[in-house]
């Protein structure tokens, strides 16, 4: 009898708390002035709840004022629950929908909808698959194909996420800081190839124009620059100025891999928002220009972009009719007059019917990253790679990055550094954030550090954030992306100053121009990103001055490497020399090899611009080798030079030549004794000097 009787109380009391309490002055007779308040701001929050959803979040502490005098009205923790769903605090809809559903479940027919969607962010994939179900029962019937499709694409994400968290990847994952982050929203971060620079879009106080945006009551978007210190800090972030940033949305879409331009996304006045360029010149950036109708419509979104590392190619997002989904990838390339030419999507591989977006290029040249609501996600937006197979022309299949890179939330405006070890994300969920939204940086594995998995409340190992649980997840191999990054400064060779100096990269097996940059004309810096499997013939050129020769002949398999190299550029001058470093030869031969035509084009061009022009010609080998030998073969080699000049045009009484054996070594392997094979190809070469002009 008594448990009878507890039973019973029970649900007397169950039943009680469960009662749904409506905002009338029966249920309220002693609190007359409390009730009038309540109503008047349930009134106020729904002028913004009854507008578009990015403003449902304004109508959240109207509702809470409502809420603390009554919580237990069904409609209004439903519509909580909804506002939160579209703040960047997603993570407190689940209490008030769960108590909007307890209270009557049948308060609105997207209750089932929304409880889906807190379940799914909060990882409770099977009832979240329950209610998302629920949900499709109602609207199944509904002739837009939109609610089927929206709901079948979240449930399988549900089933995605059940498999994909239980083999989560280890991480830490660090808040870039003050001097990156604020109170306000900052996202979209784009670095250059050798991260040196870090370029993001926020919407904090100060932006140029100073103007608030009533559609979302948030400041207009600003890109920002920051620049790591030697001590691998972010300098304080600098606007970028006046001729970038308007008093519209003006964000960074990418950067090139020696940051000296970028893209940009701007949305003006009826245009759903296109891409722009902008260069740098000096430390000024020019003003935004168009990418062009082959990129940019009329009526639709073109979101996002990024560029290939030779920059002649841009990989771009819009929503523009024929596509595969909602918004697809496409990529357009350069052609010979400087314009982008006629976009192609990517195709069916890459695309799915739902949407693509936050596309990034690595500087490898092959391995595409993007987010997708399609494939294997998990929630919302996840992060992808593709890598793009030269042998068979076609894109593989996207790999979703794991958890916790990837979440039950939107995961996108990912970027990774060249070396593949680090990568820059936007995130609105850790514990943190200085802002509704701040840029992290995820580090893949790494140095011995505490690793944790990523959950909502202890996601980072900062010493400002002490970590309360370990958890150490399986090793995983990080590979290194396979390319190397070329930088350094370009200078006069006297007077030691900067030049603005034009690069150009040579695939000497092609015999084909792949890329022209220039250096920084203030700071004479330049960057170019050389992915695996060529041999690379650089030039660096300048009027008035004799051109400077690299070669970087980098297998398929070789690691990732950053080389520093600083030029110095000889002006036209008697008794000048250069090396001419792109000129092969068959072994112990004096044929020239095919690779060396891009380089012996050059000198002829030179000698055709600087007709009164007179060089020599002079072979030189490493120390191995009798003396007799190596002088004879570099006589053969300097005289096949002359030749080749001679054959196309150049008048032989302009032309000397001479073998110089191994009397000029450039280093100390005499006799070829403890010298590295880099050391003796240093030695063997070709220069020309200047005879008179």
């Amino acid at each position: 009898m008594k448990t009878l009787v507890s039973i019973v109380s029970f649900f007397v009391v169950f039943g009680a708390m469960a009662q749904n309490v409506e905002f009338t002055k029966d249920n309220f007779k002693d609190k007359k002035d409390g009730l009038k308040a309540a109503i008047k701001s349930i009134e106020t929050g729904d002028e913004y709840f009854e507008g578009m959803s990015v403003l449902w979040k304004d109508a959240i502490p109207h509702y809470l004022k409502a809420n603390e005098f009554n919580p237990n009205n069904a409609m209004l923790n439903f519509k909580l629950g909804a506002c939160y769903l579209q703040s960047l605090e997603r993570n407190k809809a689940l209490g008030f929908l769960e108590k909007a559903y307890q209270l009557n479940p049948s308060v609105e027919a997207r209750l089932n909808y929304y409880l889906g969607q807190a379940y799914h962010l909060n990882y409770d994939f099977d009832d979240a698959i329950k209610f998302y179900s629920k949900y499709k029962s109602v609207v199944i019937n509904n002739p837009d194909p939109w609610y089927r499709d929206e709901l079948d694409m979240r449930i399988q994400q549900c089933y995605n996420g059940k498999k994909i968290i239980e083999n989560p990847i280890r991480v830490f994952i660090d808040n870039l800081g003050g001097s990156i982050n604020t109170q306000y929203r900052e996202y979209g971060a784009v670095i250059s190839a050798d991260e040196s620079v870090i370029i993001f879009t926020s919407r904090r106080v100060g932006s140029t124009g100073g103007k608030i945006d009533p559609t979302i009551n948030e400041h207009f978007e600003d890109l920002y620059i920051s620049y790591k210190q030697e001590d691998g800090s972010w300098s304080p972030a600098e606007n970028l100025g006046d001729n970038v940033n308007s008093d519209d949305h003006d964000a960074v879409a990418a950067v090139s891999a020696d940051g000296q331009r970028v893209l940009i996304f701007l949305g003006r006045k009826n245009n759903a928002g296109d891409l722009y360029e902008c260069t740098l010149d000096g430390d000024v950036w020019s003003k935004p220009e168009s990418l062009g109708k082959n990129v940019n419509t009329k009526e639709y979104h073109e979101s996002s972009a990024c560029y290939s590392p030779d920059g002649n190619t841009i990989y771009f997002v819009t929503n523009k009719p024929g596509g595969i989904g909602d918004h697809d990838i496409y990529m357009t390339q350069r052609d010979e007059k400087g314009k982008w030419g006629p976009a192609t999507n990517l195709g069916t591989t890459i695309n799915t019917k739902y949407d693509e977006e936050a596309v990034y290029m690595h500087p490898d040249g092959k391995t595409l990253y993007f987010s997708s609501k399609g494939h294997t996600s998990i929630g919302g937006y996840d992060i992808f790679k593709s890598v793009y197979d030269e042998a068979t022309q076609s894109w593989g299949t996207p790999e979703n990055l794991g958890y916790p890179v990837n979440t039950a939330d939107d995961d996108a405006f990912f970027v990774l550094s060249a070396d593949g070890k680090r990568g820059y994300f936007t995130s609105g969920q850790q514990a943190d954030n200085k802002g509704t939204l701040d840029l992290y940086m995820i580090t893949f594995l790494g140095p011995e550090k505490p690793m944790v998995l990523n959950n909502e409340d202890n996601l980072l190992a900062e010493a400002t954030a002490p970590i309360k649980e370990r958890v150490i997840a399986p090793v995983v191999e990080v590979k290194e992306a396979q390319l190397t990054i070329l930088k350094g400064l370009i200078t006069d060779f006297l007077s030691k100053e900067p030049l603005e100096a034009q690069i150009e990269i040579v695939d000497n097996e092609a015999n084909q121009t792949i890329a022209t940059f220039k250096s920084n004309s203030k700071t004479g810096r330049y960057l170019v990103s050389l992915p695996a499997g060529k041999n690379y013939g650089i030039a660096v050129k300048k009027d008035g001055y004799l051109f400077h020769s690299e070669n970087f002949d980098i297998p398929a398999t070789a690691a990732f490497q950053e080389v520093e190299k600083n030029i110095e550029l000889k002006q036209l001058a008697v008794g000048s020399k250069i090396v001419l470093r792109n000129i092969f030869f068959d072994l112990d031969k004096a044929t020239l090899r095919p690779e060396s035509t891009a380089e012996l084009q050059r000198l002829i061009k030179l000698m055709n611009d600087v007709p009164t022009l007179n060089i020599e010609l002079g072979g030189h080998t490493d120390s191995r080798g009798s003396d007799s030998y190596n002088m004879d073969l570099s006589k053969r080699r300097a005289k096949a030079v002359v030749d080749y000049l001679t054959k196309n045009g150049i008048d032989a009484g302009r032309l000397k030549w001479e073998g110089y054996g191994e009397t000029q070594l450039v280093n100390k392997c005499a006799n070829g004794v403890n010298c590295s094979d880099e050391d003796h190809q240093m030695n063997r070469r070709t220069e020309f000097k200047v005879l008179s002009f």
